[in-house]
């Protein structure tokens, strides 16, 4: 069995995904690279099917008619045979941090197995301003096995995400509900689901994944978001109508999920409101509205109680002072 099955989902990705390959292949016999051609019109399908020729016993292929990201992460988990699993995207790339977090894997699993692993995910835009890694050392214990309660208060910036986690496949192949076709942000949704169910855990702190951000049509570009508030308001919902969070009993897990909660409603109310229309506020009244039938407490608790209120007030003038906190965040963060 191999410890490591890593997904990379293409579509249309020969310009850069040889790269992204490249650097999974440093990882040698102990990972398995699958990757899926989801509906390709350029040569990815054939850049793929290259590799795996080339490696046999380390890439496979698989093509399929185009389902989406969620589509090429289900089928990944399906296929899976390593031990943990892991996605990344065919425009990012793993660090040469890569083989020493295998032989953390390796001795996490000599010591019993866990169920979650945390790295670090580092920034690259392709203008080279704003570089930076995201890191959990202020947050979680280094270089040891550990449970929630052990966890700290993450900070705003601070999101488990599917470029900082590593999940036992185990869990994966139990837990992962399929993830939608053909919706965007998803990978939000696969990480949610699953926390609860994770019990022991392993922070490396090293910058393992490299996050490109700066291609036009990338699904965090502020354009690209405003066409799919859409998208991002089903995700949050999802997320939101997954548990409920008085139901899960380790404090400080309940802790990490509200606070995931508030940044992705965030997220959906300020990408939302970019369109300044009144249907894309009605969508959003619709998701509050869904998320309080839901769970009457912490719906009215986010939508109330939070500075998530400030962003949401009706009208002309919320819409406006929703795109002045969202010009300012991006302006400090550089989230695209």
């Amino acid at each position: 069995m191999k410890l490591l099955t890593i997904t990379v989902p293409c579509y249309n990705s020969a310009e850069y995904m040889e790269k992204c390959i490249d650097s999974l292949l440093v990882g040698g016999e102990r990972v398995e690279i699958i990757i899926i051609d989801d509906g390709s019109k350029d040569r990815t399908g054939e850049i793929a099917d290259a590799y795996a020729e080339k490696y046999p016993s380390i890439v496979r292929v698989i093509h399929q008619e185009n389902g989406g990201h969620g589509e090429g992460i289900n089928q990944g988990v399906l296929h899976a045979t390593g031990k943990y699993f892991k996605v990344v995207d065919s425009d990012d790339m793993m660090s040469e941090d890569f083989p020493l977090f295998l032989d953390r894997l390796e001795e996490c699993e000599k010591n019993g197995g866990v169920d979650l692993i945390v790295t670090n995910y580092y920034y690259v835009h392709t203008d080279g301003i704003g570089d930076r890694s995201i890191s959990y050392k202020s947050v979680l214990p280094k270089d040891r096995i550990f449970g929630w309660s052990e966890s700290k208060r993450f900070r705003l910036h601070q999101l488990i995400t599917i470029h900082s986690s590593t999940f036992r496949t185990a869990l994966m192949k139990e837990y992962g509900e399929p993830l939608p076709k053909h919706v965007f942000y998803e990978d939000n949704l696969m990480v949610y689901r699953i926390l609860p169910r994770v019990e022991k855990i392993y922070y490396m702190d090293c910058d393992l994944y490299r996050y490109w951000i700066g291609r036009p049509d990338q699904s965090v570009q502020e354009s690209v978001m405003k066409k799919r508030y859409t998208h991002q308001i089903f995700v949050n919902e999802k997320c939101f109508t997954a548990c409920h969070l008085d139901d899960v009993q380790d404090k400080m897990l309940k802790k990490y999920l509200r606070h995931e909660l508030f940044v992705m409603f965030g997220i959906s109310i300020l990408n939302t409101r970019l369109n300044k229309t009144a249907e894309s506020d009605e969508a959003l009244w619709k998701m509050w509205e869904n998320c309080i039938a839901f769970d009457k407490k912490w719906g009215k608790h986010f939508r109330y109680r939070t500075p998530l209120s400030l962003i949401c007030i009706p009208g002309k003038f919320g819409q406006n002072f929703a795109v002045f906190i969202y010009r300012l965040a991006n302006k400090i963060v550089r989230f695209n």
